[in-house]
């Protein structure tokens, strides 16, 4: 856990504790005195901090220079500073923001111009608004992701939708697709794009409640709700598509751990296998439940009657009643691509080199925490399509096998283990560290940089080469 600096402007951050850099910084107006009295120690650290944000919020920068082992009896503390710098970085960073926040019922809207380079002339447009009054610990947050008829007046529906449903006090982003044809798909790294930069914005911004964050979405939208929840399932309390119903591939419910799902669709909705789809996708909540009790909560339900049309009023209401637990102990991450993309973390997990060498199999982490003994089952997984219906691939069956490389970070704070005592970390049944766990400020920045989630800013880290 202790390593050398590797940069020279950090050297004297870390001889000083990090705690001092709010009280001789944070907008005391008398920085010049502080620098005075220390070297500049604080103020240089500090900056270093914002500058290797900067350069993560713009897509680059390396790894946050080794340095500074902190006091235990600070650790909360230093968290909240390193979050505030983050917040400071966000807000000065040169970038179109989020729309200022008024009531969804003004119809106020934005518009976010999305990467060229991930699809060309991309202009999402989005509603940005409020129902009801800011709870203290700010609005619960709903994404809400239209279907696949005609963009412009699916958007207007939408905002209709979501202004009728019985969910405030609440905070909505209804965006309306940028471009048809093949671009009409909202699980698409473009997209992806503007989901993490929403992700980003509003929790550095407090206006949103980071453990009430729902996915939801009608048709179209149910497919790309469908896919987010299993993609982005750390960010959210819960997540409810609607009239869809994706092949399990495409969202595995196995990181649905901890969240609440729902699926709602028409028992006589046959286009393109929703219905029979949505069955799969309920047989296998039920067998994660029965397997995991209280980790697999879900209302995924037939409609009698019903084809692509249905009730929409009971989704929001339902999410309403759950939170997230950010820190949960138990998780099952299965890392897939989505549209040529992986994510780099999960929960308090830090991909740093994948194990799988290429999409024909993804590799699987369940982690379990039983009092300090922290225990990682890590397998790559290979599907195999068991049923085709009208060329598209409904049942699988997934096989295993061992890893033999790769590399990961655990990440770990007092909300999952015991700090004062040492820490146990196996994998595959092999002990690969047992020892005490030092708090890090390089753990802290890389932590905040990844997730962009206030709570988790982890101040220790464990690194681990997997088949050593």
């Amino acid at each position: 856990m202790k390593t050398n600096i590797l940069k020279s402007d950090l050297l004297m951050c870390a001889l000083a504790p990090f705690c001092l850099i709010v009280s001789s910084c944070a907008g005391s107006g008398n920085n010049e005195d502080a620098d005075a009295g220390r070297g500049g120690t604080e103020v240089s650290c500090r900056q270093a901090l914002k500058e290797y944000f900067s350069a993560k919020i713009e897509g680059g920068g390396a790894e946050f220079p080794a340095g500074a082992v902190l006091s235990g009896e600070t650790v909360e503390d230093d968290i909240a500073a390193v979050w505030d710098i983050w917040k400071e970085a966000n807000e000065d960073f040169s970038e179109v923001k989020l729309a200022d926040i008024s009531p969804l019922s003004s119809g106020r809207s934005g518009r976010w111009i999305l990467p060229s380079d991930m699809e060309p002339d991309a202009y999402m447009q989005y509603y940005f608004g409020t129902k009801g009054d800011r709870p203290e610990d700010g609005w619960p947050l709903y994404l809400y992701l239209h279907g696949s008829g005609d963009r412009i007046q699916e958007w207007a529906t939408g905002l209709e939708l979501c202004r009728g449903f019985d969910d405030a006090p609440s905070l909505y982003f209804i965006p309306q697709i940028p471009n048809a044809g093949e671009w009409y798909r909202w699980w698409q790294k473009s997209k992806q794009w503007a989901w993490e930069k929403l992700l980003r914005l509003v929790l550095a911004s407090g206006d949103a409640d980071p453990d009430k964050v729902f996915f939801f979405g009608i048709s179209e939208g149910g497919y790309g709700s469908q896919r987010l929840a299993s993609f982005y399932a750390d960010y959210l309390a819960g997540a409810g598509p609607m009239a869809g119903g994706e092949p399990l591939k495409n969202a595995p419910a196995e990181n649905c751990a901890n969240i609440a799902f729902s699926l709602r669709t028409g028992a006589e909705d046959a286009g393109f296998g929703r219905n029979t789809l949505t069955g799969y996708v309920k047989d296998e909540f039920d067998k994660l439940e029965q397997k995991h009790p209280g980790y697999y909560k879900h209302w995924i339900e037939l409609i009698p009657h019903y084809g692509h049309s249905i009730d929409y009023s009971g989704t929001t209401p339902w999410l309403a009643g759950y939170e997230r637990n950010p820190w949960p102990k138990y998780f099952c991450w299965e890392n897939f691509e989505m549209d040529g993309r992986y994510r780099d973390g999960f929960y308090n997990l830090q991909v740093l080199e994948r194990s799988n060498q290429d999409a024909s199999s993804r590799t699987v982490y369940e982690m379990e925490i039983e009092g300090n003994n922290v225990s990682l089952d890590i397998r790559n997984v290979h599907y195999e399509t068991v049923e085709t219906a009208n060329g598209i691939e409904m049942k699988f069956e997934k096989s295993y096998d061992d890893v033999s490389s790769g590399r990961i970070r655990v990440y770990l704070d007092s909300h999952l283990v015991d700090l004062s005592a040492p820490v146990t970390i196996m994998v595959n049944g092999k002990v690969v560290f047992e020892d005490m766990l030092e708090p890090d400020l390089k753990m802290m920045a890389e932590s905040c940089a990844l997730f962009g989630d206030p709570r988790r800013v982890y101040p220790c880290g464990v690194d681990v080469q997997i088949g050593s």
